[in-house]
């Protein structure tokens, strides 16, 4: 096990008539309580903090901001000459900030390694940052010092590099480094792998929060105790949100029992306050879950209704954007008729996202190993993925998603797959070209200055990234050509999507949605379309994209035909992958024929 590092805090700027115990009153009356001893020099002073939120916490609650005997104290990690090296630590981002505008600015300095986030309490975001070498870390430093972005002042430190003193172990799982943003590795080390962890994802409205924590915490921890679960409620979420989400990790009974918990505790204090008569359950689901609890012409959720008595409806998908992947599921009834409705909500759910996981396992070209809280791009948001427990039960830090995004085979909105959920590749992944259509003016914007930006994607996506010639002086689009295995794919579509909502080529409350087209053999592409059109219109509704092969295409040199998928990037992302899918599962039906085996032998 990694052994816990105390985080060590620099107190500047003292007063010489400041005592030691002038300093612990002052902590303790900012709830800063230390742990150990003051370490009082003449001028200065040092603290121990064991827990890194602890220490930001005392850094942006005292440096600068407070007087101690008419001086004002200065305070930041005390970081030795020796592990000043690579990493360093930006506070006071906005919570808002995009992932590509922090990027942008972080690459001006030097090659970034590894962008990690710290969970903490404050408004603003923590970012830990390795850069490649010590002299770019420097420059960082000296650079992003006060470095204005909206009225906020960013604030960068040293953190301890303890690379520099202490090589890593051989086995260690590859926490930093190349691989934890740009090879979406999974989780290293020897732990069993465990079941397929799905968690319930509730809505409650925030005037409840309290009471569902209970004095003390008491309620909760009686709560997790009694359904043996893990709860987590992001209070700190959206603030001023009318509602906060609870996720829920558990067995399906678990949840179950902690859902029903809870809609009780509700209801109860609705009753008491008066505010409501009846609280309804509300789930979070994502949107490549949902059109398979819906069921073909809502024959699914129908049935659940009538099973269940209750009323159920579905947040629309225009609620979608590249921020947010989750619809709400609302149930309105008994808290009882609303308890038994959530155990087959979930069934379904769950059933889908196993079928999904199954299918990435059995589809290489799924893009197998793909972790998506590791890309450095796209998550759900930190707070809404499960806590990794880190040393004596800390929580670890993440990497930093200022903006969501998702695939429906991928589960980076319920964490990383356990290790051994995904087969490793030994082959080289196979090669994909993407041909998709930007905004012509957007054409600047995606290549940056002298061709820096695009230059950029490419290297972080790990693909080949060009753009055509304009089709004629007054074409309204250009096609931007992406050759890459599966994951390049998807992070280099991803950051072009951002950019484009980033830049505001699209109107603020649009869904950025994008025209790409793909290729597949000719005689691939009866199966795309199916009988009657069948398997197409299945995408559809799956995927929510629209997806057209046109009728009467000559195929080219290659005998390959054009599909056509417009969407936003969920939805496109979604489609590509099955639409790829279907030909490999022909292709094999193909070489089986081929081979003289048996049609009923292929695999489902």
């Amino acid at each position: 096990m990694k052994r816990r590092r105390m985080n060590k805090l620099y107190i500047g700027n003292l007063s010489p008539a400041v005592t030691a115990d002038d300093l612990k009153q002052l902590f303790g009356e900012r709830k800063l309580p230390l742990a150990g001893q003051v370490l009082l020099k003449s001028g200065y002073a040092f603290v121990d903090y064991p827990d890194q939120n602890w220490a930001i916490r005392a850094i942006e609650t005292l440096s600068g901001k407070v007087e101690l005997h008419g001086k004002v104290m200065e305070v930041d990690y005390s970081v030795p000459k020796k592990l000043r090296s690579r990493k360093i630590q930006i506070r006071n981002i906005p919570p808002h900030l995009q992932w590509e505008v922090l990027d942008g600015l972080l690459a001006q300095y030097g090659t970034v390694e590894n962008v990690e986030q710290v969970n903490t309490d404050t408004e603003t975001a923590v970012v830990n940052v390795t850069y490649a070498t010590k002299e770019e870390a420097k420059v960082a430093i000296e650079k992003l010092s006060d470095h204005q972005f909206e009225n906020y002042s960013f604030k960068i430190s040293y953190i301890p590099d303890e690379e520099v003193s202490s090589p890593p172990p051989p086995q260690r799982s590859r926490r930093g480094g190349h691989s934890s943003r740009e090879r979406g590795s999974s989780p290293g080390g020897s732990s069993q792998p465990k079941q397929l962890d799905f968690p319930l994802r509730m809505l409650v409205p925030t005037q409840f929060v309290g009471a569902i924590i209970g004095k003390e915490g008491l309620t909760i921890k009686n709560l997790t105790k009694q359904t043996q679960s893990k709860v987590d409620i992001h209070r700190k979420e959206n603030a001023g949100a009318a509602e906060k989400p609870i996720t829920i990790h558990a067995t399906p009974e678990g949840c179950s029992e902690a859902c029903r918990m809870i809609l009780d505790i509700m209801q109860k204090e609705a009753d008491e306050t008066k505010s409501a008569e009846e609280v309804p359950l509300k789930i979070l689901a994502h949107n490549s879950l949902v059109g398979r609890l819906i069921g073909k012409e809502g024959r699914n959720l129908k049935k659940i209704e009538q099973d269940t008595g209750t009323k159920i409806t579905i947040s629309p998908l225009q609620d979608l954007t590249i921020y947010n992947p989750e619809r709400t599921i609302t149930v309105k009834g008994s808290t009882e008729a609303c308890s038994n409705a959530e155990v087959e909500i979930m069934k379904k759910l769950r059933e889908a996202y196993e079928n999904d996981v199954v299918a990435v396992n059995q589809q290489a070209n799924l893009i197998p190993g793909l972790n998506l809280s590791a890309l450095g791009i796209f998550s759900t948001g930190l707070s809404m993925l499960p806590s990794t427990p880190g040393a004596r039960g800390a929580a670890a830090a993440a990497p930093y998603h200022p903006f969501a995004s998702s695939s429906a085979y991928l589960s980076g909105l319920y964490g990383a797959p356990p290790a051994g959920a995904f087969p490793h590749q030994h082959t080289l992944p196979e090669q994909e070209v993407v041909n998709l259509f930007i905004p012509t003016q957007a054409v600047g914007a995606i290549i940056g200055k002298k061709g820096q930006h695009i230059k950029q994607l490419a290297r972080f996506a790990g693909a080949s990234i060009k753009i055509a010639p304009a089709e004629g002086p007054d074409a309204s689009e250009r096609m931007v050509i992406i050759t890459g295995p599966p994951e390049a794919q998807f992070k280099a579509q991803g950051r072009i999507f951002g950019k484009l909502k980033e830049e505001n080529f699209f109107n603020p409350k649009e869904e950025v949605k994008l025209e790409a087209h793909i290729k597949v053999p000719s005689f691939a592409a009866g199966r795309v379309i199916g009988k009657g059109g069948k398997t197409v219109n299945e995408l559809q509704n799956l995927t929510s994209a629209e997806v057209i092969v046109p009728r009467d295409q000559t195929p080219d040199e290659n005998e390959e035909v054009i599909v056509k998928i417009i969407g936003h990037f969920f939805a496109s992302q979604t489609a590509q992958r099955k639409i790829r899918e279907i030909v490999q599962q022909v292709k094999q039906q193909e070489q089986k024929h081929a081979q003289g085996a048996p049609a009923s032998q292929h695999s489902k």
